[in-house]
């Protein structure tokens, strides 16, 4: 670096997107033009939201889960990437991660409606076909060979982190911590050569307060559980994460599961796989696949306990992750 650190000004930015808000930290040379990156960064959520969103009519996936079963449809870049590794995880998974849930999602009051009795009967009656079984891709084309309604929630805020990393690399920015709700990732290291710090949140679902500290550089780090998003049905509280073979929320699952990998899009899709498959059979695919994974469960009298897979995470608090 010519210049010294304390030459660059910290810039910590953030907006509205999918019902949450992004960020971005980052330091630059003083003068340089700021609001210009911000206003990109912005489109560029926009542009995820605009395509993937299940809550917006007019989306492109809303475009796609409306067209009749065996008509090719047309689709954008960006969809279309998250489609192909949506597909390619669900595989991978055995089917755990499953972006053909968007019925269930809607049935149980995950999406803009609330849940639904007879939507609940039909979600969980239908006869599923895993969502890469039942897509055809060609190209820039998309066709369902079944009647299938798509659902990226377990996916696109991740995928929108890593877009928010490509616009600060294209600004020339190569050192910076970008998220959205939590899911981060780190590129580079911080104006005084150290890594980026991330918290792994405690899951517990009436304070926020870290269970664990991670130091990230050049990868991605994404976290599903079971104690932020939930809805009260019949009294009782259920996780937004769906089992694909039953239509509706995992009712035995873990309280969370931290995924580290390359793309925030990758850590996304198997935080939700491996909440399914659980620390046995996720732990087991997780060594396979060479991830690093912590498993985060409840145990008697509000403890929590911990599995842990991969190097990476070890027994000190300080957790270090480098590509």
């Amino acid at each position: 670096m010519s210049k010294m650190s304390t030459d660059l000004v910290r810039h910590a930015l953030n907006g509205p997107t999918m019902g949450t808000r992004w960020s971005a930290l980052f330091h630059v040379l003083s003068g340089f033009d700021v609001e210009a990156v911000r206003a990109a960064l912005q489109a560029s959520v926009d542009e995820v939201d605009a395509q993937m969103s299940t809550w917006q009519s007019d989306s492109d996936l809303m475009r796609l889960n409306r067209a009749p079963v065996g008509a090719w449809v047309t689709i954008p870049g960006c969809l279309l990437d998250v489609i192909r590794l949506g597909l390619n995880v669900g595989r991978a998974s055995g089917g755990a991660f499953d972006i053909g849930v968007g019925d269930a999602v809607t049935a149980w009051g995950f999406g803009p409606a609330e849940a639904s009795p007879d939507r609940i009967r039909c979600a969980m009656q239908a006869m599923r076909m895993p969502a890469h079984d039942a897509l055809e891709i060609d190209g820039a084309r998309v066709r369902k060979r079944v009647p299938i309604a798509l659902d990226l929630n377990g996916v696109a805020k991740g995928y929108g982190v890593d877009r928010l990393a490509g616009i600060l690399g294209g600004f020339g920015i190569r050192d910076a911590l970008v998220g959205i709700d939590g899911e981060m990732r780190a590129v580079g290291l911080k104006p005084d050569g150290e890594a980026w710090t991330v918290a792994v949140e405690e899951p517990d679902p009436e304070r926020r307060a870290p269970h664990s500290i991670l130091s990230l550089q050049d990868c991605a780090v994404a976290t599903s559980g079971d104690y932020r998003h939930r809805v009260e049905v019949q009294g009782r509280h259920l996780s937004h994460t769906m089992d694909p073979t039953l239509g509706a929320p995992l009712i035995k699952s873990p309280a969370s599961v931290t995924v580290i990998a390359p793309t925030c899009a990758e850590a996304d899709a198997w935080a939700t796989a491996f909440m399914v498959l659980g620390p046995d059979k996720g732990g087991d695919l997780a060594q396979r696949l060479g991830f690093n994974v912590l498993f985060l469960a409840r145990a008697e009298a509000d403890s929590i306990c911990s599995c842990r897979i991969g190097g990476l995470f070890g027994a000190a608090p300080m957790l270090v992750a480098a590509a």
